[in-house]
């Protein structure tokens, strides 16, 4: 770990990660990623803001989330491990903490039109849901793919009054859902916010997004704290795709060096299969949806179609605080395939009576390529909860009989 030493792992004020990150967009969009860079973080950090975002975290999305430690997967994988309970938050999942934080900053911002982007749809979901609670109009971009196989999403995000768009071109995943949220932004800069869904994008997205779901890893240290006697674990476990829930579990330990960072990304039907989401295994430098990032990509520099049986980890990018926390070392990147994921999922439900979404069954599987201590704690982010998942899981269930 000495290699490690006297870095700085949090953005740079010109919005990069090492060599990753940065704002790399069209003219079009330059005043409108310029004005949310000069704002967001005096929003961010203004008492009142403060206040506010806090209130409904608590009040609203039902935080905090509890840290609960799993004992019969503990003994099966001789450590003790802790779940953060983000699938006990309002709507399922991690993404609402985003979205509130992301909602009262648009309306400071005088917009009163909302696009997203989603993949699984909790995403699109937590949007929905806070432009219902603060009455704004709302339009989320959703693959075809996606909207097939998620289709009690979609119908929850109808509920609430979004328009769901769904997209046909490409592999019609969260790429593709991603480039029609981008060239919506192009055609309507004046009145719309952009809540991107994870950390990706041009900056400031990436540092906004980390620093909204940082209420994870805050939580975490008071909570270990509580059960441990001491505010840090050996090891803080999550699924990285674009990388929000990885984010807020680790913000807090980013220049902690006595905590170990493990992150578990998609690797469909196997690496070398051709059909894989492992970016960091797979990918090289390049620049998609407005950063510097590594991504999947042909020796041309044409984007590679991703493929997980998570829709949310369906991405052919990372966040360009993941690419360089990988890239230093700083993490540890485990590819999980399709099969060990879902095997991992059911094993949590067997053990200790949780369903967990597909995307999080990935961080759970690094146990089985992994070796623990036993006095090691570790914390692994259970991002979401399985209820969107359960035709895939069915499928699986009834293969299996």
């Amino acid at each position: 770990m000495a290699e490690l030493k006297n870095k700085d792992y949090n953005v740079s004020e010109d919005g990069f990660y090492g060599e990753f990150g940065g704002a790399w967009i069209p003219e079009i969009l330059y005043s409108n990623v310029e004005n949310l860079k000069k704002a967001y973080l005096g929003i961010l950090e203004d008492p009142q803001f403060q206040k506010e975002f806090h209130a409904l975290l608590k009040d609203y999305a039902g935080r905090p989330s509890p840290l609960y430690h799993a004992q019969r997967l503990s003994e099966k994988y001789g450590c003790r491990i802790f779940l953060k309970r983000e699938d006990l938050n309002h709507t399922g999942a991690h993404k609402i903490n985003n979205t509130i934080g992301q909602i009262l900053l648009a309306k400071r911002m005088g917009k009163t039109r909302i696009i997203a982007e989603t993949g699984a749809g909790q995403h699109g979901v937590a949007t929905a849901t806070v432009c219902a609670l603060m009455n704004m109009n709302c339009i989320v971009y959703m693959g075809k793919t996606d909207v097939e196989r998620q289709k009690l999403n979609v119908r929850k995000m109808e509920m609430l009054g979004a328009k769901v768009v769904a997209v046909t071109s490409g592999n019609m995943t969260l790429k593709d859902a991603t480039n029609e949220a981008i060239r919506d932004w192009c055609c309507n800069p004046s009145d719309t916010h952009y809540i991107i869904g994870s950390t990706v994008g041009p900056h400031p997205y990436p540092d906004m997004v980390a620093r909204l779901q940082s209420v994870i890893s805050k939580e975490i240290k008071w909570q270990l704290q509580e059960k441990t006697g001491r505010d840090y674990p050996e090891y803080l476990v999550a699924c990285v795709g674009g990388g929000s829930n990885a984010a807020g579990t680790i913000y807090e330990y980013l220049n902690d060096l006595r905590v170990k960072i493990v992150l578990a990304e998609a690797a469909g039907d196997g690496i070398d299969s051709g059909r894989s989401a492992a970016t960091i295994q797979l990918g090289t430098v390049g620049i998609i949806h407005g950063a510097k990032t590594l991504l999947m990509q042909t020796e041309d520099g044409q984007i590679e179609e991703p493929y997980s049986i998570s829709a949310g980890l369906d991405y052919p990018g990372i966040g360009p605080m993941h690419a360089n926390l990988a890239r230093t070392g700083r993490s540890e990147v485990l590819a999980v395939d399709d099969k060990e994921a879902v095997e991992a999922a059911f094993e949590l439900t067997r053990l200790e009576g949780i369903i967990p979404a597909l995307e999080s069954a990935h961080a759970l599987g690094i146990f089985r390529k992994k070796q623990f201590k036993p006095d090691d704690n570790v914390v692994v982010c259970l991002s979401g909860r399985g209820d969107k998942d359960m035709e895939t899981y069915i499928k699986y269930f009834d293969s299996k009989i």
